[in-house]
């Protein structure tokens, strides 16, 4: 065998280490920027929203404490008033000045304590929990219905709203991954004889099913190795083959482009089915039968104890598939 130089195994090495390092790398990366997007958007807003009411709340809450009692930056001293007056521009009345000293100095009080951040986090959560809580009845859902008609008629957002409200249904609905996917098939797609692993969305529409002149379904082809891109076929149901996989054993085996195949996949000989499984349980057993052919017919071939071995013409040693 021969010996790799040091650049050489410096790059295996490397190689290595970045397969088992950048997976992780990746996630967290992918995380972080999640949180980011969920802080800025959501809990910020929100944190800006609790300190203006409780700038708003605070007189009544602290107006009867004394100053030893209530918090620093409730506490606004002559000096820090006289800092916010600016010569020859309009002055703020006392109440506004002492208003923005608070402001401010909350404003640093939040920036200090980094847990205070999360409040605002907590409170979205809370709201979503409470809005699932109350629209999620009966009653709560005709509501919500008839508030979802008037969103729909306003100019602007009923030409986005109704497929924005499609995705999230799809992905966070109840029994979202069975709205979404069916079961997972096999199809000879783009061409006879190539199999194309597909997840079927539910019947095609009617003008492709009149067309055909029997059952079709719609199958999403996810892409390697983002399966949340892809491309849309209607096929005939009987030239389909149902496969035993699960909608993750099927993401999976597209994002690792094969890699990953679960065992217990076979495909689907039953009369429901269709023809086209039949054709690939018997292509598979031609294709075994002709292997174990080969594999024979090399036997017979003796090659000396200690020397080389050479592979049969037409044996193992062909390229292959």
């Amino acid at each position: 065998m021969a010996r790799r130089g040091g650049f050489g195994d410096f790059r295996v090495i490397f190689g290595r280490g970045l397969a088992i390092l950048l997976p992780s790398i990746v996630t967290l990366w992918l995380l972080w920027q999640a949180s980011m997007f969920v802080f800025v958007n959501v809990a910020e807003p929100i944190n800006v929203g609790i300190r203006a009411l409780l700038l708003e709340t605070s007189p009544r809450i602290f107006g009867t404490y004394e100053d030893d009692e209530t918090p620093d930056w409730y506490v606004v001293t002559a000096e820090e008033l006289s800092d916010l007056q600016v010569p020859g521009r309009n002055r703020l009345t006392e109440a506004e000045l002492v208003r923005e000293v608070r402001k401010r100095d909350l404003r640093r009080l939040w920036a200090e304590h980094w847990y205070l951040n999360l409040a605002g986090l907590l409170v979205a959560i809370l709201l979503i929990y409470l809005a699932g809580r109350v629209f999620g009845n009966y009653i709560g859902r005709k509501l919500y219905t008839r508030l979802e008609r008037l969103i729909a008629k306003i100019p602007g957002f009923k030409q986005v709203y109704p497929h924005v409200k499609q995705v999230v249904d799809l992905i966070f609905g109840d029994n979202a991954t069975m709205k979404a996917f069916r079961e997972v098939v096999l199809v000879q797609y783009p061409r006879e004889g190539l199999w194309t692993l597909g997840l079927v969305t539910g019947e095609s529409f009617s003008q492709v099913r009149e067309a055909a002149g029997e059952p079709v379904v719609s199958i999403f082809v996810p892409t390697s190795p983002t399966p949340m891109t892809g491309f849309v076929i209607n096929a005939p149901k009987s030239e389909t083959v149902k496969v035993d996989m699960t909608i993750d054993q099927a993401l999976r085996f597209v994002i690792t482009a094969g890699v990953l195949t679960p065992d217990n996949v076979a495909p689907d000989t039953s009369p429901e089915a269709g023809p086209g499984a039949i054709k690939l349980l018997r292509a598979n057993e031609t294709a075994e039968a002709a292997l174990r052919s080969r594999r024979g017919n090399g036997k017979g071939r003796s090659a000396p104890a200690n020397g080389p071995q050479t592979p049969p013409p037409d044996g193992d040693g062909d390229r292959g598939v």
